[in-house]
């Protein structure tokens, strides 16, 4: 299995041994399942969690494992020889529940872009068309997930990072409310989960949102509930904003709402104000953070580029030339856009806002991208372009895969990802409606949900093996058995049996056993 994980995934830190049994991580993995398999036979299991695999970003505190957030390592760096004090939130109460942590997840380099070219660390495939991207910067999740590695992954989301992968995978994501699974140095960003199905989306959210009583923001949170099922259902769309999209996305979109429109929600159609100034002002942010943040690992202030690819250096070193008061200025366009958010919910309690994760169907790989590393600004921002919204206003979002187009280039098909986002503290409202869109990609959907052609059915090998061994054992039983019945047989017919079960007269049953 973690032959898969670092070859196909791009698992790591570790790099792949191949021979693996004297490989401590491995050792620490082999034992946790061991201890969870005894405490599910025991009937004493954690959590429904219990022994389940996950993995985590590389760019979120996992203890045991440096944070290199996709950057190509430099041994004599301090920064790439400090060790976290402790893990995340979200990773210790998934480490709590009795879930295996397999390794961390490899990512676009410092989280500075949504395809998850990496050209240092590799990119992580797209499993089901593999001339195009996995999406960012959560891309070592989405590729695990799609490819069937692991169930449940830990992402962060600061533009979309954990719902475009998950939309370009066809999987789903959750990115919560800002601060309520746990604090992060960011006014965007945010840590949550990505999983295969809903079900494991749920259940992981559940846990990682508990309450930290050390984090001052995240426990000022009350739990999220659902809304009550009787009160009225309100669908939002903004008709001018998604008509961005390209007519493939928008044809995905157009089946979900007609179908979405049977199930009882009154779909309304609403205003955003200043979705190119609140989108601009949220790319500036993320890069005049990302500049902060490349200052805090540098050794020397004057170098603080220098742990970046060539790409990265261009982006991050941009962000580092923003002016105070257009900084400010940010801020003001954030206030503007929440309170007018506030607003729509007071006029339309519990409504979500609808739209594609992305307005793009796949982003391609193009000849030479990946030998350097590459950056569409402009395409960048356009992929972006209905995930922002989330994390300046700190709402929380949930994509989800609704159906599968016909690739430009390269063999299989793409994933369609769209988008519930809901009001402060929703979570399980989106969660809920989430579980109505799953529904209906698996039994309305032309087809059905579709597995990419490379699959890893880990639960069914896993049931081979344990299959061998009841039949292995079912063997030795029968043997055993067989050969008391032959030693009865002698001795009534007074031959000698010694205490290695040996027979008079016959040839040494131990020698011939072995």
């Amino acid at each position: 299995m973690q032959r898969l994980l670092w070859s196909n995934a791009k698992f790591g830190q570790a790099k792949f041994t191949p021979d693996l049994k004297d490989v401590a991580w491995r050792i620490e993995i082999l034992e946790a399942a061991a201890e969870s398999t005894k405490r599910w036979a025991e009937g004493k299991p954690l959590s429904p969690l219990d022994g389940v695999p996950f993995g985590v970003k590389d760019d979120v505190d996992a203890e045991g494992f440096v944070s290199t957030m996709g950057m190509k390592v430099n041994d004599a760096h301090k920064y790439f020889n400090i060790l976290p004090e402790q893990s995340a939130w979200p990773v210790k109460k998934l480490k709590m529940a009795g879930a295996i942590m397999l390794g961390k997840l490899n990512q676009h380099e410092v989280g500075m872009d949504t395809t998850g070219c990496n050209p240092t660390t590799g990119t992580p495939p797209n499993w089901y068309n593999k001339s195009y991207y996995p999406g960012g910067s959560s891309s070592g999740c989405g590729s695990a997930l799609s490819a069937g590695l692991i169930p449940i992954a830990i992402g962060s989301d600061a533009g979309g990072s954990i719902r475009i992968p998950s939309a370009f995978c066809g999987v789903y994501g959750l990115k919560p409310t800002h601060n309520r699974v746990c604090h992060v140095s960011s006014s965007v960003c945010v840590l949550g989960p990505m999983a295969s199905t809903v079900a494991d989306l749920t259940i992981a959210y559940r846990y990682v949102a508990e309450t930290d009583l050390n984090e001052p923001a995240q426990s000022l949170f009350a739990r999220s509930s659902p809304p009550d099922p009787s009160a009225k259902k309100y669908i939002g769309v903004c008709r001018e904003w998604i008509a961005i999209a390209d007519p493939e996305v928008l044809k995905v979109l157009d089946e979900s709402l007609a179908h979405i429109g049977k199930l009882g929600y009154e779909i309304v159609d609403i205003q955003l104000p200043f979705l190119r100034e609140g989108q601009l002002a949220h790319s500036a942010i993320c890069v005049t953070e990302a500049a902060a943040d490349a200052r805090n690992r540098a050794e020397s202030p004057s170098s603080f580029l220098s742990l970046l690819n060539y790409p990265n250096r261009v982006v991050v070193g941009v962000g580092a030339q923003t002016p105070a008061i257009d900084y400010l200025k940010y801020g003001q366009i954030r206030q503007v856009i929440m309170q007018h958010l506030a607003f729509l919910w007071d006029k339309y309690p519990g409504m979500m806002i609808f739209s594609p994760t992305t307005p793009m169907a796949g982003w391609p790989i193009r000849k030479g991208d990946q030998k350097y590393g590459c950056f569409d600004g402009n395409r960048s921002i356009r992929n972006m372009t209905f995930a922002w919204l989330a994390n300046l206003s700190g709402c929380p979002a949930v994509s989800f895969p609704a159906g599968y187009i016909a690739p430009k280039q390269g063999e299989g098909v793409l994933p369609v990802g769209l988008m519930a986002m809901g009001e402060w503290g929703a979570e399980e409202q989106l969660l809920a409606f989430a579980r109505e869109r799953e529904n209906y990609l698996n039994d309305v959907y032309p087809g059905g949900r579709r597995r990419p052609a490379r699959w890893a059915d880990l639960v069914g090998e896993a049931r081979k093996w344990a299959n061998l061994v009841v039949a292995s054992e079912q063997n030795v039983v029968e043997a055993q058995k067989a050969r008391a019945e032959k030693m009865a047989e002698a001795l009534a017919a007074g031959k000698k049996v010694d205490k290695d079960g040996n027979i008079e007269g016959e040839a040494d049953y131990q020698r011939d056993d072995e």
